[in-house]
């Protein structure tokens, strides 16, 4: 710390002495917040208020052309930044405690901090918060798809880019926070990446046009998707069998369907064979999942001027729903006629 950023620190804990000693529980600093000499994070980064009084300390100021901003960050937002939803993690994990009111208020912040850690080495909990962060780039994609104009798209596949990171570090069980590195140099150390996540990163930096941008974007969510799916925890506890007997009777209400989209294929509606065909692969993805029925592909295959095959696929994967069935020894209620389904409830 230069004697600046020391001179500044002592200001603002006198400040908080003389003002606000009732109203402040801690004054934080951040290391590794420093670029290029600017001393950000070292005099102070931000304090935790303890009354709404404790808000007024809040301030921003420029000296010798560098920015000052001493902001509030209450107990509510560090708890979320221990359960890795507010995502400037080093602001806790980095976290240098310059003043504190009371023995009590720095244990409970240490207590937050050893939160982080452990939930950053929680296997289970860092994979579904990899999942959320992917989904919230990938939502920026969705968005990306609809712009055209390139400054829009450029700063979409920033944050795209951003997201992923956060997921990637996540599992990593570590976080992006010594900015004077820069993104590339800090996550090339560590120990585990995407395929071609720096370079896809690398090429949307020198990327020119808003096509380049998406593709190059679509990539690096790809790849992080098959890299996430790779750290998918084992259940702590053995998962419950499979009820077949709910396969067979989703598959009974679900035969509907299939004679909709053999009718449908036989008249050369592909309109309605598309649409029953949407409904049933939604289905069959939930269905294939859960029951370990391999990929159940059904629109694969589909051709409006062609619509034969699409019947021989459903044919195919309704067949493999009742093998699996009555594989386990469970009875699907089917009957030749109204008469002998009436006399089988008598």
């Amino acid at each position: 710390m230069t004697s600046e950023t020391a001179r500044l620190t002592e200001w603002a804990v006198e400040k908080i002495r003389s003002e606000y000693p009732d109203d402040v529980a801690l004054l934080v600093g951040v290391a590794g917040s420093a670029v290029g000499g600017d001393g950000h994070g070292e005099p102070f980064d931000y304090f935790v208020p303890a009354t709404e009084r404790g808000n007024e300390l809040s301030q921003t100021f420029i000296i010798g052309g560098v920015g000052n901003d001493l902001y509030p960050r209450s107990w509510e937002r560090t708890e979320r930044t221990a359960s890795l939803d507010d995502l400037a993690t080093q602001c806790l994990g980095k976290a240098v405690i310059l003043y504190a009111r009371s023995k009590q208020d720095e244990e409970r912040f240490e207590a937050l901090r050893q939160k982080l850690a452990d939930n950053l080495a929680d296997a289970q909990f860092v994979y579904r918060k990899a999942l959320e962060n992917l989904e919230v780039a990938m939502n920026f994609y969705r968005t990306m798809m609809f712009e055209e104009r390139l400054y829009k798209v450029r700063c979409l596949a920033g944050y795209i880019h951003q997201y992923l990171t956060i997921a990637v570090g996540f599992l990593n069980g570590t976080y992006q926070w010594e900015y004077a590195l820069g993104v590339c140099k800090e996550v090339s150390r560590w120990p585990s990446l995407p395929d071609r996540f720096l370079e896809y990163y690398q090429a949307i930096l020198a990327a020119s046009t808003t096509s380049e941008l998406a593709s190059l974007a679509h990539l690096l969510i790809s790849s992080t998707r098959r890299f996430i799916a790779g750290y998918r925890p084992e259940d702590a506890q053995a998962p419950e069998p499979p009820d077949f007997q709910w396969l067979a009777s989703w598959y009974q209400e679900l035969r509907t369907v299939w004679n909709r989209i053999s009718y449908y294929c036989d008249n050369e509606d592909a309109d309605s064979a598309f649409r029953d065909a949407c409904y049933l692969q939604a289905e069959l993805e939930i269905v294939a999942e859960e029951y370990g029925l391999g990929e159940m592909d059904l629109l694969g295959c589909f051709d409006m001027t062609n619509l034969d095959v699409l019947a021989g696929r459903a044919v195919e994967l309704e067949r493999r729903v009742i093998a699996a069935v009555e594989g386990q020894g469970v009875s699907i209620r089917r009957f030749d006629t109204v008469e002998s389904f009436l006399s089988s409830t008598e």
